[in-house]
């Protein structure tokens, strides 16, 4: 019922001007490395801030993914409808793999794109439910099927349990595109956050193969642990905190990384990107993770790979899970959907 009664009230918030919520919480506009945070967030950052919100893990991993669930069926009253939707199991590394494969709406003859998505949440916490939403905008806006992959968490499941599930994953949708309906030349990788890391590394291990992954889509991705000038400014108060990413990475990699398998954990620590495909690169200005996100499209562009960047100045980390709370978040994922689309459709 709080987590209901929370969301109401942030999707009413969301239908209020952005200068009246700024009035109410006795605040003006917060502006940081020429960024100025949308006041719907800044708003709902506030009222997290009120009510004192705990760590994404805390006080144990499986509290925190109980709460992640409710908060995001709760802000998704209504799912945005998409053409079709079934779960079933592929074949993993370890044991069988639930995904949730959606088919876009209003599918032309030509057979769609597929994007093999993979949740965020750390590598911790998130599972298909948590995503069905961002899963089904990105199906109805960039017109692709989307296979959501629900790999194995840690700490029950420590690294590389989820990048062997999420190769697994990749290799099946290479193999069965064609059953989904989707097009089997456009198979495409994305996520965002964690997800964004394990599509990345997903990618660079098939990446010699044929016909192998044409595109991928990173939203605020995990690429590199390094003190950036980012991850001291947005530390604390914007979401996604530094004790939580401290959090994550503890129970993720709970060891010391073999040096060959570095790449695997830090994408953007990886000795040869030059066999990515394309990519669309999303990052938001309000997040620890903004820097580390924009090296690796530096990074990739280094190494020839065409990249496109796109920076929602005024969001923060997470804002995949605002579209129903704050406009600009729901305005951010269309585009980017959008643009998606034609990164991935033939001229």
């Amino acid at each position: 019922m709080k987590h209901t009664l929370e969301a109401a009230f942030a999707r009413a918030a969301g239908r209020c001007p952005g200068g009246l919520l700024l009035r109410v919480i006795g605040a003006g506009p917060t502006v940081v490395d020429g960024h100025t945070l949308d006041p719907h967030v800044q708003f709902l950052l506030r009222m997290q801030q009120l009510a004192g919100r705990p760590g994404f893990c805390e006080p144990t991993p499986a509290a925190g993914r109980r709460r992640y669930r409710q908060e995001a069926a709760a802000l998704v009253p209504t799912p945005t409808v998409v053409g079709d939707v079934r779960e079933f199991a592929i074949p993993g590394g370890a044991q069988s793999i639930r995904v949730r494969h959606y088919a876009p709406p209003d599918v032309s003859e030509t057979a769609a794109p597929l994007l093999v998505y993979f949740h965020g949440g750390g590598f911790v916490i998130g599972d298909l439910d948590t995503h069905d939403e961002p899963c089904r905008l990105l199906s109805r806006h960039a017109q692709t099927h989307v296979l959501s992959v629900d790999y194995r968490l840690a700490p029950e499941h420590p690294f590389p349990a989820a990048v062997e599930d999420s190769m697994a994953a990749v290799e099946w949708a290479l193999a069965h595109a064609a059953s989904l309906g989707a097009d089997p030349l456009r198979v495409c990788v994305g996520g965002d956050s964690a997800g964004a890391n394990l599509a990345t590394v997903a990618a660079r291990t098939v990446a010699p193969r044929a016909p192998g992954v044409c595109a991928q889509l990173l939203i605020y991705p995990v690429t590199n642990n390094a003190d950036t000038a980012s991850r001291q400014t947005f530390a604390r108060g914007y979401l996604l905190e530094q004790r939580d990413i401290t959090a994550f990475d503890g129970y993720y990699v709970p060891g010391t990384v073999p040096t060959d398998r570095v790449g695997q954990v830090h994408p953007l620590r990886a000795h040869s990107l030059e066999m990515l495909p394309p990519t669309l690169l999303v990052t938001a200005g309000f997040d620890p993770l903004r820097d580390e996100g924009q090296a690796y499209g530096a990074a990739l562009r280094a190494a020839g790979v065409t990249v496109r960047e796109r920076c929602e100045g005024h969001l923060v980390h997470g804002f995949l899970h605002m579209t129903t709370a704050v406009p600009a978040a729901l305005r951010a994922v269309k585009e980017s959907a959008h643009e998606w689309r034609t990164l991935v459709t033939p001229a």
